[in-house]
């Protein structure tokens, strides 16, 4: 039989204890450490005299002291073979990708019903990953080939302006190589900005070498 060794780091009491208690009723799993920030969960280790065998650790991010996502990265390097997936009610994407970019292996929603989280940590305890469906979805829109507006579509000398910023011209040698006036490059310049929804040339030259425009 499996012997999945879990920690759990939670703040509210209330989540914590039922978290405890519906997974430690299952005879595969042992809760080893249950800390209520990253701070008392470390704090609980330096007390044992053996370091604690940590499978899985399932990790909440809005914790009082250290969050959730500044703890993972401390964690990653303290235990590099736990393995470690958020347990959150966060699911925007700038979170979402944060945590995965720290080293979290799983991003489940608390919305998640139990029975459901049990079955993720077996998933991962296998060497899988788990995804909450409404976070998976936002992971693979993020990836999606991002469709162009009509609005977003440059003129012909928009792109030529473009092409020369991307050449490293200055507006000056843009305007003579194209046989405009400055005044003109410039003009166009500020409807790029506008149309393509940036701030700077150097976002202008990103885009393009991204193949965005």
């Amino acid at each position: 039989m499996e012997n999945i060794r879990l920690a759990l780091i939670e703040d509210d009491p209330v989540i914590r204890e039922s978290l405890e208690s519906y997974f430690g009723a299952h005879p595969a799993i042992q809760i080893t450490i249950v800390g209520g920030s990253v701070e008392d969960f470390l704090e609980q280790v330096e007390k044992k005299f053996h370091k604690p065998e940590i499978d899985l650790l399932l990790l909440d991010i809005g914790l009082p002291g250290m969050t959730g996502i500044e703890g993972l990265r401390h964690l990653r390097q303290k235990y590099p073979d736990m393995d470690i997936a958020m347990l959150t009610t966060f699911d925007d994407e700038e979170r979402i990708f944060k945590s995965l970019c720290s080293g979290a292996c799983s991003y489940i929603s608390k919305r998640t019903p139990l029975a459901t989280i049990q079955e993720a940590i077996f998933t991962i305890h296998r060497g899988g990953s788990f995804m909450s469906p409404s976070i998976a979805r936002k992971v693979v829109a993020h990836f999606m080939p991002k469709q162009k507006k009509e609005g977003d579509v440059l003129s012909p000398r928009q792109q030529q302006i473009v092409e020369g910023l991307v050449d490293g011209l200055s507006y000056k040698l843009i305007a003579d190589k194209l046989s405009i006036s400055i005044d003109t490059v410039r003009d166009h310049i500020k409807r790029i900005y506008k149309t393509l929804e940036v701030n700077s040339k150097a976002e202008i030259i990103r885009k393009s070498l991204d193949g965005d425009i």
